[in-house]
């Protein structure tokens, strides 16, 4: 797996034309349409309460001084019940962590989605190496040719050209697409775990699009830099987190709260919100539907399908000869059922296109990217030197490019 492949080099997108370039986990099997065993129980366990409050810490986590009686007081509990309740479901792992949830690309990072083809029986050896970057946030089997699905980034002074090379040549793929996002409608996963929201679209206010990202390029100074250090952490669960975050990185309290306010003024951060581990919290299945849509209807139908609530997030990307899908979908659903409740739902909404529902059906990596750290230097200082092909090799065959569209990022 690690030597050399002779496999077509990665399907690069529109914007890349003419540039040819070198290219120990816990894995979890997804059973989404069975339920999940002690997954299902933990779902189980949890009362009205509980469910109401991870449904509200995904939406918003209050930035105060005492975060926990404000976020109690929707659902008529006080701050110590509050606290003590989400540290069970932080024990119970339903909770994944507490933090600010920063924007790849506003913070000068380059990233995008990535389709590999394996055979079935190096697909396995052919994951972890890469999840061994550690740009990779997410990586997936899902039931297609095209196997396996992760999301890369690097920083701004990384090629990510060169990067996903580079990891395909190492895995051994048979064939790689590079899918960036030509266009967000949408990106936010706020899991409904009371039902009560359904039926009900999201309002365009609700929903982090395009036109919410940054345009300019960033200016970060190094005060910034070490903030987003410090505040993409999991908060500790006490009644003054942030007091605990701002002793712990060298701020003051009142400091890390103007520049949040700064940051989300200036489009780096979303918002600071509660994860949760899907499976525990109820939600065992995850589709990506994939739409070819024709270009004159993509903005059109791309809008109407990022308002249905169980869609997290939705995005046009490049197309390719062999793959003509234009549109994106995460939907998420207790089942695999519920998820094809909601395609023909957004079917009755927006057309009867082309499609394939992708599901997870193996989940080899899943955490929080983490910004301006060492690690993504050391990894290429340390690839670099297993890599035997020139970085510009002119004898290599230009990669397919999509059919349209600039490129930005995921």
């Amino acid at each position: 797996m690690g030597g050399k492949n002779n496999s077509p080099p990665p399907s690069l997108p529109h914007s890349a034309r003419g540039r040819t370039c070198l290219a120990g986990r816990r894995v979890r099997h997804l059973c989404g349409g069975q339920g999940g065993g002690s997954e299902e129980g933990l779902h189980n366990l949890m009362d009205d309460l509980d469910r109401k409050l991870l449904t509200e810490i995904q939406r918003d986590f209050p930035r105060l001084t005492e975060p926990f009686p404000a976020l109690g007081e929707p659902v008529g509990i006080s701050g110590d019940e509050t606290l003590r309740r989400i540290k069970k479901l932080k024990e119970d792992q339903v909770l994944r962590q507490i933090s600010a949830i920063f924007d790849t690309k506003s913070l000068g990072y380059k990233s995008t989605l990535v389709a590999m083809k394996f055979a079935n029986e190096q697909l396995d050896q052919g994951a972890e190496i890469i999840n061994r970057h550690p740009g990779v946030s997410h990586n997936y089997r899902r039931n297609d040719d095209f196997n396996l699905w992760f999301t890369v980034a690097v920083p701004p002074y990384h090629s990510l050209e060169e990067t996903i090379q580079k990891l395909h040549e190492l895995s051994g793929a048979l064939r790689t697409l590079i899918l960036p996002t030509l266009k967000l409608f949408k990106i936010g996963v706020k899991l409904d775990l009371t039902g009560s929201h359904s039926e009900a679209l999201d309002s365009k206010e609700d929903i982090y699009d395009e036109s919410r990202r940054r345009k300019a390029p960033p200016d970060l100074t190094e005060e910034h830099i070490e903030a987003i250090r410090a505040l993409q952490e999991d908060i500790p669960l006490v009644e003054r987190p942030f007091e605990e975050v701002a002793k712990n990185s060298g701020f003051t309290e009142a400091r890390l709260f103007e520049l949040l306010d700064l940051f989300e003024t200036k489009g780096y951060f979303r918002r600071f919100a509660g994860i949760l581990h899907h499976r525990k919290a109820g939600f065992s299945a995850n589709a990506m539907v994939v739409w070819n849509i024709p270009e004159e209807k993509q903005d059109e139908v791309g809008e109407k399908m990022a308002r249905f609530p169980q869609v997290s997030h939705c995005y046009k990307r490049p197309v390719f000869p062999d793959w003509p899908y234009s549109l994106y979908t995460m939907i998420h659903g207790p089942k695999v059922e519920d998820c094809e409740k909601v395609v023909q739902k957004i079917i009755q909404a927006a057309g009867d296109w082309p499609r394939r529902n992708l599901y997870s059906t193996k989940e080899y990596k899943k955490i929080r990217l983490k910004y301006f750290t060492k690690e993504l230097d050391e990894w290429w200082e340390t690839v670099g030197a297993y890599c035997n092909t020139p970085l510009h090799n002119e004898n290599k065959p230009v990669p397919a490019v999509p059919g349209t569209g600039e490129a930005t990022h995921a």
